[in-house]
This record gives C-alpha cells, structure tokens and sequence, in this order.
C-alpha cells in the first residue's frame, strides 16, 4: 500500500529502503496524532535513520503528546540524537515528564528491534543495512514485537537524559 495514503488511512505491508521507511514513521506518528493514540514505543539502535528531528514529525509528536499517556524509547546509543535531530531533542526536552528513555548499551546493533510500536499498528525494520520492513494492524503481529521489545526494555537502563549536567 502507498504510504501517501489519506487521513487517518495508514500503509500496511512491505516496504524496501530509506526513504520509504521514513515515509512509514511519518504516517504512523500523524495518525498517532490524528487518531489519538494512548502510548508509543520507540525502538532502534541508535535512531540515525529516522526522521525525528524533522519539523513535520515533531509537530506531530506534539499534538499526538498532549492527550497521551506515555511514550517510550529504546536504543542501544542515543550519541548522535543531538547531531542529527535538535528538534527532536527540544521536544524531548519540554515533554520529559511524558518520556521515558532507555538504553540497552550490551545489545547487538541488529538484534535490537527497529520498530515503531503502538496498540493498533506497528512499523519494523527488518533488514537494517536496506530499511526494509513490514507495517500493518496485524494483532499476531503486534503482540510479537511487544513482547520482544519488552524483553530489551527489561534489560535496559535509564538513558539519554532530557539535560545534561556540566561541572
């Protein structure tokens, strides 16, 4: 399915490469806010792929993070989330009280899920080095990468902290 779709209407099936998966994140996080979901998981090894710091994506965040309850990220390293995404981090920074960020530093790159996780659709990566992946509303599907992520978060520790304190 296109990724192009209308309001409210959100791609399901493959997808191959970059560009097509920053397509995907995009509409996954405006019907987040479009539709109102109540929790968001966020998942990858260090993020360098993903569209976070665009205008369009923290807009979006920021109307979907003002009716939710919790969002949550996962990563290996969050070291170039600064560089690559500032509006992100200003984001992250105003909403910390409704963000929790965890960090696996033992994982492997590529076994830590890339994956945009929320109760009625997910998005993953499966093969990193192309982008390519599944998306979709699958319930077998969404209970899978829940419980896989919830594995690594068991593992994981408080990380990326919204301010840093010099001495």
């Amino acid at each position: 399915m296109d990724a192009d779709t209308s309001a409210g209407e959100l791609p399901s099936g493959s997808f191959s490469g970059h560009e097509s998966f920053r397509v995907h994140v995009r509409a996954g996080l405006r019907a987040a806010a479009e539709q109102g979901w109540p929790t968001l998981l966020l998942s990858d090894a260090d993020f360098r792929h993903w569209p976070l710091g665009e205008r369009e994506v923290v807009e979006a965040l920021t109307r979907w993070v003002r009716g939710a309850q919790r969002f949550t990220m996962l990563a290996r390293t969050y070291d170039e989330v600064p560089r690559l995404h500032p509006r992100f981090v200003e984001w992250r920074r105003l909403w910390s009280h409704k963000i929790d960020c965890r960090v696996c530093r033992e994982a492997d790159a590529t076994a830590l899920p890339s994956a945009l996780w929320s109760p009625g659709w997910v998005l993953q990566r499966l093969d990193l080095l192309h982008s390519n992946g599944l998306c979709g509303d699958d319930p077998a599907r969404r209970l899978l990468l829940r419980e896989q992520i919830d594995g690594w978060l068991a593992r994981g520790t408080p990380g990326f902290p919204a301010y840093t304190l010099g001495l």
